[in-house]
């Protein structure tokens, strides 16, 4: 069952074998997850304005607070997308899809929001882990002198 060993080594047929929560991710993997984090940068940050237009229109007290919460957490993915390379960067990763989908409190809406980058960042991290895993046999099967 050689084949079968080579197809996990390459990270086939192990469907959750990307998930990882703490350490270093391969070359794709960590671009793929630093493009969804930079993206959603962008969406933490509006969701973050219209929170503090909620709060202006409901005159709550608020509304600085929303706003400097969710462009921090805005600042934290553009860092975090940055810090993919470490082994911590990962770790950042997943607590930003957490508190993005812990936005649903304030900005329902955001429920959504989290629920696609999630999923986007779930993909990511097993599809990733694919292809890297596909690169890596490639380059030993090119490596490998022929017989």
């Amino acid at each position: 069952h050689r084949g079968r060993r080579a197809a996990l080594a390459r990270g086939e047929g192990d469907l959750i074998a990307g998930l990882v929560f703490f350490g270093t991710l391969g070359k794709f993997t960590w671009r793929m997850c630093a493009a969804v984090l930079a993206a959603q940068s962008i969406a933490v940050f509006f969701g973050a304005l219209v929170a503090r237009g909620i709060a202006v229109a409901d005159s709550s007290g608020a509304a600085t607070a929303y706003l400097l919460v969710g462009s921090g957490l805005a600042i934290l993915c553009v860092i975090a997308a940055g810090a993919m390379r470490s082994p911590f960067g990962v770790t950042l990763g997943w607590l930003i899809q957490v508190a993005t989908f812990a936005a649903t409190v304030i900005v329902p809406l955001m429920g959504l929001v989290g629920v696609i980058f999630g999923a986007l960042w779930v993909l990511c991290l097993i599809q990733g882990h694919r292809i890297d895993g596909l690169q890596r046999a490639h380059a030993q099967e090119s490596a490998a002198p022929e017989e």
